[in-house]
């Protein structure tokens, strides 16, 4: 508080006055030392006289009006005039006390000043607190995520944030004043209406209720989809009365409009129904898979049941598709099938439904057939499709298709019968050579069950110790000695006799039945190994057949070395036999295997070099010992001095690359004398020796080691002691 007087015992007593009352008080005796007080400090209040030596005191309230000094002012004066105090109270004076003043008056104008100066300051704040709380607001508000608009009672909009803009491309000044009706798509307007004119609230109002607003095309793109939460504003309106009509309640709760947010669920939508396509399709070839094609099927079974209609059900199996995918790997597999899918569906008719089973299968619909000629006539179209070269980034390849059809109701009733009956006439086809299609006829599920029984007679042949190992010799020709033997599996079936292996294995490779028999495989041989040498046979190696299913399994190089290590078998008395394809499945896991093998001691042999992928590529790569003739090409001998180049090829491949070589199938003397003649001297066949048991095996072992000791030559065994393969 500033107290100004001139005179120094009126400013004293001024002082004392107002010093008990808990004031910051500061006194000046001039205009000039007022002035100098107001530009240093702030004051809540300037108790003034008029009359100062230096200027009045109407000059220093002009100070304070013209430099804004946030104060009030109580003029304290002797002048009797009126223009005193109307020229005080014209600059802002707060009150005007004429000399002398009582000390209730003047502590009373006092108070009422700060008081109404501590109200100005509360208001102020307030006031401040508002602005502040309304621009949070309406950044909350613009900064949503959401659109949040509020409709007066006719639908109209009164506010919309900014969102509206950013989402749908309009401007708040486009539609403030609008019907809702201008944003909502036009399939969606009635169920719009109830929503945007909702007059309910609490728990009864409307909650997620999804519509579609239109967007600006130049802004906005595609239609938006969005979730409504509404509330409704009720207020106390305002007595409303109806002309000419009975008097209105006051204070009425009358609708008012409606305050909604809106929230943009549009990316929310596409995840769900791609998440639905997805379910029900497959990712590959983007054609419906399994569980939409039985529902499919199930509609089309109840509209041919409704009309006695037929239809047809089509089993696709890809034939060499497996060995494109191992050749080439499986991205070249994959658009392999997005090509064969993509031709599949350009045969078929409208309203038939191309499904992808899985793997390399795909299941066909056909509904409302005329006859069973529709569903060939689409069969052959597949297959002539199909059989048109496939372009795989420079690599061309050729496939067919096995085709089983199961035809409804003839083939069956149900879903699960027309599947697994065109299922086996598929199997039918491939079981004839492939490429082709087929009805689905009675007979093949007898055929099917044969399968069946084979599969469980070859499981119980395991446990019932139904298997044998039969041996065919190796024969070094220059001596006439055995030097290896080819292991082969026979079965002993109990009601069809011996059974070669070629009559259960192909079976049980497609069955899963391979890698127990190996396992099976590996101990018997191991066992025989020790009768072997027993008998003098030590220095005879044993060749085995492995199978790429046994190979791809990871513990088959430390079920190898358990089973030596077991049996106490030599390493080096053992020839693992690949064929030629498993170089090409997984090369530098095959890689990593056989050089396994190797360090452990086992020598590696091709089997039926000539008849596969052969690479020379391969020859320096994998860790091979041994190359095998095949006896395909050893029947083409028929002459001793006759050509044959495929034979000499191979023979001067494994010289050059210091590999030992073995002719198969030996069965005239001719071939015997043209592949000796060549540079062959190891061969089995049926001119020295069929594949024979154990014991016979033994025994010529025990012969030959019984001619060596008496100094004679070992002649090959006549063929009359061979078991009968």
């Amino acid at each position: 508080m500033l107290l100004v007087d001139d005179e120094p015992r009126l400013l004293s007593s001024l002082y004392e006055l107002l010093r008990d009352r808990d004031y910051h008080l500061v006194t000046a005796t001039c205009g000039s030392e007022a002035l100098a007080h107001l530009h240093r400090m702030q004051f809540d209040l300037v108790l003034l006289d008029l009359r100062l030596p230096d200027m009045s005191g109407h000059e220093i309230m002009d100070v304070i009006n013209e430099e804004e000094f946030d104060c009030d002012v109580i003029v304290m004066s002797g002048d009797v005039g009126i223009e005193a105090a109307i020229g005080a109270l014209k600059r802002g004076a707060y009150d005007y006390l004429r000399k002398p003043y009582s000390r209730e008056e003047l502590l009373k104008t006092v108070e009422n000043a700060l008081q109404k100066r501590r109200l100005a300051v509360d208001n102020q704040c307030i006031a401040q607190r508002l602005e502040n709380s309304e621009k949070m607001y309406r950044y909350l508000v613009d900064s949503s995520p959401d659109i949040i608009y509020t409709l007066n009672h006719e639908g109209n909009f009164t506010f919309i944030n900014d969102r509206a803009y950013q989402l749908l491309g309009f401007t708040r000044d486009e539609l403030i004043g609008k019907h809702y009706s201008i944003l909502v798509h036009d399939e969606d307007l009635e169920r719009a209406r109830y929503v945007f004119n909702e007059r309910r609230v609490d728990e009864r109002a409307s909650r997620n209720v999804e519509l579609r607003l239109k967007c600006k095309s130049a802004t906005g793109g595609a239609d938006r989809t969005f979730n409504n939460t509404l509330m409704t504003i009720s207020l106390n309106a305002i007595g409303m009365h109806v002309p000419d009509g009975p008097e209105s309640k006051q204070n009425k709760r009358e609708f008012f409009g409606t305050y909604g947010v809106a929230r943009d669920i549009t990316d929310r939508k596409r995840a769900e129904e791609m998440i639905s396509y997805q379910a029900y399709h497959d990712i590959l070839t983007d054609l419906p898979n399994r569980m939409l094609f039985k529902d499919r099927l199930g509609l089309a079974v109840i509209q041919a049941k409704r009309k006695l209609t037929e239809l047809a059900v089509m089993f696709i199996d890809l034939d060499r598709f497996k060995l494109v995918n191992d050749t080439l790997g499986h991205v070249k597999g994959d658009e392999l099938l997005q090509q064969a899918a993509a031709r599949l569906k350009e045969c078929l008719r409208k309203g038939d439904t191309l499904a992808r089973q899985g793997g390399d299968e795909f299941t066909i619909v056909l509904p409302e057939l005329r006859d069973r000629n529709d569903a060939k006539v689409i069969a052959e179209k597949f297959l002539e499709a199909l059989q048109k070269p496939f372009d795989l980034d420079g690599h061309v390849v050729h496939i067919s298709a096995s085709i089983g059809i199961a035809v409804y109701p003839t083939d069956g009733e149900s879903i699960d019968e027309l599947l697994r009956h065109a299922d086996i006439a598929m199997y039918q086809v491939k079981a004839l050579g492939k490429n082709g299609h087929s009805f689905y006829h009675n007979s093949m599920l007898d055929m099917s069950h044969q399968k069946i029984a084979l599969e469980q007679a070859l499981r119980r042949a395991l446990e019932n110790n139904e298997l044998e190992m039969y041996y065919q010799p190796q024969v070094d020709v220059a001596t006439g000695r055995i030097i290896g033997a080819e292991g082969l599996m026979r079965w002993n079936h109990p009601q069809r006799g011996l059974l070669s292996a070629g009559e259960f294995l192909p079976f049980a490779e497609e069955n899963g039945l391979m890698l127990p028999l190996s396992d099976w495989m590996l101990g018997a041989l191991c066992r025989d190994l020790l009768l072997w040498n027993q008998a003098g046979g030590d220095n005879i190696r044993l060749s085995l057949n492995l199978s790429p299913q046994y190979l791809d399994r990871g513990d088959f190089f430390e079920k190898m070395r358990g089973a030596l290590t077991r049996y106490g078998i030599s390493p080096a008395q053992i020839e693992v036999e690949i064929t030629e394809n498993i170089c090409i499945r997984n090369p530098q896991y095959a890689i990593e295997q056989l050089n396994k093998l190797c360090q452990l001691g086992v020598s590696v042999a091709i089997d039926d070099f000539g008849t596969g992928y052969s690479s020379l590529a391969y020859l320096h790569r994998f860790p091979i010992h041994t190359i095998k003739i095949d006896q395909s090409f050893v029947k083409e001998i028929h002459d001793e001095n006759g050509h044959y180049p495929v034979i000499l090829a191979i023979i001067s491949i494994a010289r050059g690359l210091g590999l030992h070589l073995i002719a198969e199938g030996v069965e005239t003397e001719v071939q015997a004398r043209y592949l000796q003649a060549n540079g062959c001297t190891t061969m089995q066949g049926y001119l020295y020796h069929r594949p024979i048991a154990l014991t016979s095996f033994v025994g010529v072992l025990q012969a030959q080691n019984q001619a060596q000791n008496q100094g004679q030559n070992v002649p090959p065994a006549p063929p009359m002691i061979a078991v009968q393969a």
